[in-house]
């Protein structure tokens, strides 16, 4: 099986790269699009309130990652109630057309765990806005349905605090959301190393989300790369079905009939 026969979808864009790449905290724009192309990602993240999506007079991402290449995903990272995050994806609407989106309603900035009171209060009225929403959530198997029920088109839990490098903390709780709910379920936040998007995917998550785990990576264009190969391992893993757990050995080769 090719990759190119393994697609998802999320909101009528069907997608071969399972892997969602944020745009923040790289050196400078040329590092965000080479670590992005690198990665294969076709869907990247933006912080409307931080990367400039507006002004023509300074550097503006666009002009290094191809929205017409990329699908652009526009979110309300530092947002901490439902009227910040509606006003940015408003803005977002009106400065790129933009109506796919992810909303992120965060707690507190310490943790920067959802405020999903919030969280809920803006989903609502985004769906009936008319936004397609991903939406970052923790990771409660039944807040998680209730937010596909509101409508948004895909679930967004976090494995472990936001930029921790922490990995999969919390895989039940993932593998129940994933059972639970018809849309896609993305990891979002946690991520650090390979394995740790390996883990997701094997799970039977429909893809991965990043940032910090590239961009803070002392060569981010070959966590980048990793990152690719790691989500594409996951999957086929997670395709292929593993072997069932043992307590005792099972040896390769039969043990009967030995001269």
């Amino acid at each position: 099986m090719t990759n190119n026969e393994d697609t998802w979808t999320v909101a009528d864009r069907t997608l071969v790269s399972r892997l969602i790449v944020g745009t923040g905290k790289y050196r400078d724009l040329e590092q965000t699009a080479a670590a992005i192309t690198a990665s294969g990602a076709e869907m990247v993240t933006v912080a409307v309130r931080r990367v400039n999506v507006t002004d023509p007079n300074a550097p503006m991402l666009m002009d290094y990652v191809d929205p017409k290449k990329y699908v652009y995903l526009p979110n309300t990272a530092g947002c901490f109630n439902a009227e910040d995050a509606l006003r940015t994806l408003r803005l977002a609407r009106e400065a790129g057309d933009w109506t796919l989106v992810k909303l992120e309603v965060l707690g507190d900035d310490k943790t920067l765990y959802p405020n999903m009171e919030e969280t809920f209060k803006a989903a609502e009225i985004l769906v009936k806005d008319g936004f397609e929403v991903m939406v970052y959530c923790n990771d409660d198997p039944i807040g998680a349905k209730k937010l596909e029920e509101i409508g948004c088109c895909a679930i967004m839990p976090a494995a472990a605090p936001i930029g921790s490098g922490l990995g999969i903390q919390n895989p039940v709780n993932i593998r129940l959301i994933i059972e639970g709910v018809d849309v896609p379920v993305i990891v979002d936040a946690g991520v650090g190393t390979a394995s740790d998007a390996t883990k997701a995917m094997e799970l039977g998550c429909d893809g991965v989300l990043m940032n910090t785990a590239i961009a803070a990576a002392k060569n981010p264009l070959k966590m980048a790369a990793a990152m690719r190969s790691a989500v594409e391992a996951g999957r086929l893993a997670y395709l292929a079905g593993r072997m069932g757990k043992k307590l005792y050995a099972d040896p390769s080769s039969p043990l009967s009939g030995l001269i």
